[in-house]
């Protein structure tokens, strides 16, 4: 399905005198088409790579958005702390199973090696700063809880940065290096 440029030049190009099936390949509305299908194509492929790169800032803000349905008082730093240990570790279970599972000597799998680079990521980004909703604030509590789903509903609510210490510094949305 032609996107939404290459149907604008398709249809203005169509309304004139020939049709566009009798284009010679290198007239001006020929030239035209390629160019609005290339363009639809770089729109394309620049959108897949925001979302890809998105991805798992927005499973992290869904596993938080889940946990905070019950929850009806804004939470401590210590908490929070909690809340994000217990995000980070989700697939401990899964992770012992694989490693049981294999026999000895054999190398990990794939899925095993994704789990643990995962969880070795986030333990580090914990020690630095995670990137969470601040959730110690009653108002961002209550943005968050009427989140729509889509990463453009997150403006409203306010990000901070929680080192595991307990120190919690300021952040923006979307996240950029340590902001």
């Amino acid at each position: 399905m032609p996107s939404r440029t290459l149907q604008k030049v398709h249809k203005h190009i169509s309304k004139k005198r020939g049709a566009v099936n009798a284009l010679h390949e290198y007239s001006r509305d020929a030239r035209r088409l390629r160019r609005a299908g290339h363009r639809d194509d770089r729109l394309v492929k620049h959108t897949s790579i925001s979302m890809k790169a998105r991805q798992p800032y927005t499973d992290r803000i869904d596993y938080f958005y889940e946990a905070v349905q019950p929850i009806s008082e804004p939470l401590s730093v210590a908490e929070l702390a909690e809340m994000i240990t217990k995000y980070i570790y989700r697939d401990g279970e899964e992770l012992t199973q694989l490693k049981q599972e294999r026999r000895k000597g054999r190398p990990p799998t794939k899925r095993e090696e994704v789990l643990g680079q995962r969880t070795e990521t986030e333990e580090k980004e914990f020690k630095i700063g995670f990137w969470v909703p601040d959730l110690t604030e009653m108002d961002v509590l209550v943005a968050l809880k009427q989140w729509n789903g889509q990463w453009s509903g997150l403006s409203p609510v306010k990000f901070v940065r929680l080192v595991q210490d307990g120190e919690k510094k300021d952040s923006t949305f979307p996240p950029n290096g340590m902001s």
